[in-house]
């Protein structure tokens, strides 16, 4: 009875909400959350360097020797299948929007929109009300809307 009432529930809610045309498979999610954060050699001990990947290229490198204890190098297999790069965990491909007008031409089966910092308040309100008229999930929907 409960599960009955829960499902009811979601299947409504979920009738509002947008869905994504793909659905991103368990084991894609998993090997992102376990892909490792590639930093630079030696990144950690000087300032001057920031933790921007760049290929260790030194003659006695333990990066690049693949030293247990020393950070992992970067390789194809880390690679995620070509459909599922660059979307989101929730299947839609992400769209930075600035103003109204960049919503046009959008497709809520595909697209999902994340609103800009740059924007200021007022406008953000303006881009996520065209966004829901529009059908489109907002990502970052601004603060004391929802």
């Amino acid at each position: 009875m409960i599960r009955e009432v829960r499902k009811q529930r979601l299947s409504s809610e979920e009738a509002k909400k947008p869905r994504a045309s793909i659905k991103l498979p368990r084991r894609v999610l998993r090997t992102r959350k376990e892909r490792p954060e590639f930093r630079r050699q030696e990144s950690w001990r000087y300032v001057r360097l920031e933790d921007s990947w760049r290929r260790p290229r030194g003659k006695d490198s333990k990066t690049r020797l693949q030293v247990s204890g020393w950070p992992p190098l970067v390789k194809v297999g880390y690679r995620s299948p070509r459909n599922y790069r660059s979307l989101h965990p929730s299947g839609f491909k992400e769209v930075l929007v600035c103003s109204e007008k960049e919503l046009i031409g959008l497709n809520p089966t595909i697209h999902a929109v994340r609103i800009s910092g740059r924007v200021g308040r007022k406008n953000k309100l303006k881009i996520y009300e065209a966004a829901k008229s529009a059908g489109l999930r907002v990502l970052n929907p601004p603060r004391g809307v929802t």
